[in-house]
């Protein structure tokens, strides 16, 4: 019988974008990696429970939730969250950022200060800058006070940076348009007295995802299926989203769909190339191929 892994998820540290496999097993994804997995006959998908517990029922979960959690584990991993807005007594400090995803895309929004970079590498923030530091309710205000003020979202759809990756301005664009939103935000009435304004510094991370000379999406993953097989060259990795070279094109692939799969190394000649799950067309489609894998990564 082959052997399975099963999938946690895609991690950001400081050594880059790593796929994670309960029992603590880690496959790094540098670029010109070649990755080939399948999805096993008959499989299903099943939660992935809530803040470190496995569900109990092993709910079956539709393949495009991106969650991949059954009712009750989402309502329970929301309960306590910072980011559901459901605590409020959080005594860690927090920065307010400003992020930003591509021309016109900035969002506002907070992490936790002993998390650094790591939210907005998740989110993949191609360039961000602090605005500033203090209590968890100040930095919730300060979100507030940009949004009504100065029209600025919390939340940029991930379709909406996907195309937008392959054709960026350069690093002096990105870092002024946030400039120019910076020092919009700090001359704001009703900045909260108890948050500390952080000059500006733009940290951009291009380079780190990989994203010179990217190609346009041809596509994009809808879901994993029993019995489908991915498999392609690593162009690229920005927030979850894997930038495939594969034998349907350039496609993407949001890690978030692989929680909760239990997946295998594709049989026969493998799938350096082969992609035979269903992908969403961004724009003309593209040929088949072929190729050899000898592992699951």
């Amino acid at each position: 019988m082959a052997r399975v892994w099963r999938c946690t998820g895609l991690r950001w540290g400081g050594g880059g974008p790593v796929l994670e496999w309960a029992g603590g097993l880690r496959s790094a994804l540098p670029r010109g990696k070649v990755v080939g997995f399948a999805v096993p006959e008959g499989a299903r998908r099943t939660c992935v429970g809530a803040r470190g517990n496995a569900c109990p029922m092993r709910v079956e979960v539709s393949g495009r939730s991106i969650g991949a959690r059954c009712e009750e584990c989402a309502r329970l991993d929301r309960a306590h969250s910072v980011a559901a807005d459901t605590i409020a007594d959080d005594p860690r400090p927090y920065h307010v950022y400003l992020a930003w995803f591509g021309p016109g895309m900035v969002k506002v929004g907070i992490t936790a200060v002993e998390r650094g970079s790591a939210r907005l590498l998740e989110q993949g923030a191609v360039c961000f800058g602090w605005l500033g530091r203090g209590p968890l309710m100040a930095a919730r205000r300060a979100e507030e006070v940009l949004r009504a003020a100065l029209k600025v979202p919390d939340r940029i759809p991930y379709a909406d940076k996907r195309v937008v990756r392959a054709g960026l301005p350069a690093v002096e664009e990105r870092a002024r348009e946030l400039a120019v939103l910076h020092a919009r935000a700090l001359g704001l009435a009703g900045w909260p007295e108890s948050l500390e304004p952080v000059a500006f510094e733009a940290v951009d991370h291009f380079g780190v995802f990989g994203l010179d000379g990217l190609p346009a999406a041809d596509g994009v993953v809808s879901e994993l299926v029993a019995g489908g097989v991915v498999g392609g060259e690593v162009l690229a990795v920005a927030g979850p989203d894997l930038h495939l070279a594969t034998g349907r094109g350039v496609v993407v692939l949001d890690a978030r769909l692989m929680s909760g799969w239990e997946l295998t190394a594709p049989g026969g000649e493998g799938a350096r190339d082969v992609l035979t799950v269903p992908v969403k067309e961004l724009r003309g489609g593209a040929g088949e191929g072929a190729g050899v894998q000898d592992g699951l990564f």
